[in-house]
């Protein structure tokens, strides 16, 4: 793969990664309409990288937070576990209280999160199993219902009415269910982010808390993916002008995904989903006619 080649596919992943227009779905269309072929493992797990690492330079204040609290939470368990074991053998009166580990709304952010990664790797494992993506990326007209879809819950997500509901407040029961619309949203077609938004949006999350917890629960979502093509890795054999032209469409992957993550906040605060709801029935529809007209 070329330079050229590799700009145009750090541009694509940048874009539809994070704005609500599916990735997968472009991708199964673009195959068909001008030949683009698999751009191979390690180009696709590095593109990959770079919308990772536009996450984390948008929400790197957040993210540090997490983490830091993140070990906070198992620091405080471990702690709690000795305080455990010597209450054990502690005469009545002189048994300690145990630390409270979700302290802050930061450590509830983190379980919150987890919460959500469950539902998605189970179903994003089971989905690869069973071949099912790489079968619905192969046959235009699901991308083409699936981009129908889409464009229906971006129309949805403009008329949800705003919520109030954050870190703080959040229930897990509504982080499962926002995990298993992730895990949803890998079939090509159905975007991952427009999904996700809509469902935080439909659970009453503030709107701003919504992209950022859509965003931020992609960490776990993209490092997972990647893991599981680590395997077919090793099967590419590339040179060295050809891990430059890849590393150029990293860098051009993460630089176009934080403008997209800065346009998706502004999108959703202002409710202006509209023009994408209209290209994603604009390309659904035209999935489907590359389908039945036989390309």
């Amino acid at each position: 793969m070329g330079l050229l080649e590799s700009i145009f596919m750090g541009v694509l992943q940048g874009l539809t990664e994070f704005l609500p227009v599916s990735s997968s779905g472009h991708l199964a269309i673009l195959k068909k309409l001008i030949g683009l072929e698999d751009v191979g493992i390690a180009f696709d797990i590095l593109l990959h990288l770079g919308t990772l690492i536009a996450v984390f330079v948008a929400f790197y204040k957040d993210i540090w937070e997490l983490i830091v609290n993140g070990f906070g939470i198992i620091f405080d368990f471990c702690k709690d576990i000795v305080i455990f074991v010597k209450n054990l053998f502690a005469k009545e009166g002189e048994k300690k209280e145990y630390i409270e580990v979700l302290s802050t709304p930061y450590r509830r952010f983190v379980m919150l999160i987890i919460v959500s990664t469950i539902p998605t790797g189970i179903i994003g494992v089971f989905f690869k199993i069973i071949g099912f993506d790489e079968f619905a990326g192969s046959i235009l007209l699901i991308p083409g219902i699936c981009l129908l879809i889409t464009g229906v819950l971006l129309l949805i997500a403009d008329r949800l009415p705003s919520g109030n509901i954050d870190a703080s407040t959040a229930s897990y029961k509504k982080a499962l269910f926002i995990g298993i619309c992730q895990g949803i949203a890998t079939l090509p077609g159905i975007s991952r982010s427009g999904t996700t938004i809509t469902a935080c949006l439909g659970c009453k999350f503030d709107r701003e808390f919504a992209v950022k917890y859509s965003f931020i629960m992609s960490i776990p979502a993209i490092l997972g993916a990647a893991v599981l093509d680590v395997p077919d890795l090793f099967t590419d054999a590339i040179g060295i002008s050809t891990v430059m032209s890849y590393l150029a469409g990293m860098a051009v992957a993460a630089i176009v995904g934080y403008i997209c993550i800065k346009t998706m906040l502004k999108v959703v605060r202002n409710k202006k989903f509209l023009i994408f709801s209209i290209y994603c029935f604009c390309a659904g529809v035209l999935a489907i006619i590359l389908h039945f007209v036989g390309m």
